[in-house]
């Protein structure tokens, strides 16, 4: 056998090889766009197997940084102390972004609660009658004045 025969069998070889793989890379695309289809079937807050939903927050971030400063606490927490309890600047721009972030899990009943306007509690501790208390409380001003019902004073606030 020639040197131009042995390269001719190492392509063939070659090619066979590759060949093979693009067969098993067709497969397992088939295999994931399979999963991929199953997923979309299921609803986007999906619950596992023993009932509860499962969430994981992202580790460092800001809202996971609150609700460990929230169970060190023991206690619902307004805005601004959870931003200094959590070593972010207490100013509008922070203030907005995680009240917005934390309203989120607010709105979804996951994680969080808010017993009063700009509080923030753990939804675990609903439970508890002094938790109870606080959501139920119509005096949310900390001068103890009522909040007045006029929505119309609102008009210009921005959110």
């Amino acid at each position: 056998m020639g040197v131009r025969e042995k390269l001719e069998d190492r392509i063939k070889r070659k090619e066979q090889e590759i060949q093979d793989y693009q067969i098993k890379i067709a497969e397992a695309n088939a295999y994931l766009q399979g999963l991929q289809e199953a997923l979309k079937l299921l609803p986007k807050d999906y619950m596992n197997g023993n009932g509860s939903e499962e969430i994981v927050l992202r580790k460092g971030s800001a809202v996971q940084k609150t609700q460990e400063f929230l169970k060190e606490q023991g206690k619902p927490m307004h805005i601004m102390d959870i931003l200094r309890g959590i070593g972010k600047e207490p100013n509008s721009n922070e203030r907005t972004s995680l009240s917005g972030s934390l309203g989120l899990y607010v709105r979804k009943n996951q994680i969080f609660a808010r017993p009063e306007p700009n509080t923030f509690g753990l939804i675990e501790w609903e439970d508890d009658p002094d938790f109870e208390e606080l959501e139920q409380s119509e005096d949310f001003s900390p001068g103890g004045e009522e909040v007045p019902q006029d929505s119309s004073l609102y008009d210009d606030c921005p959110f």
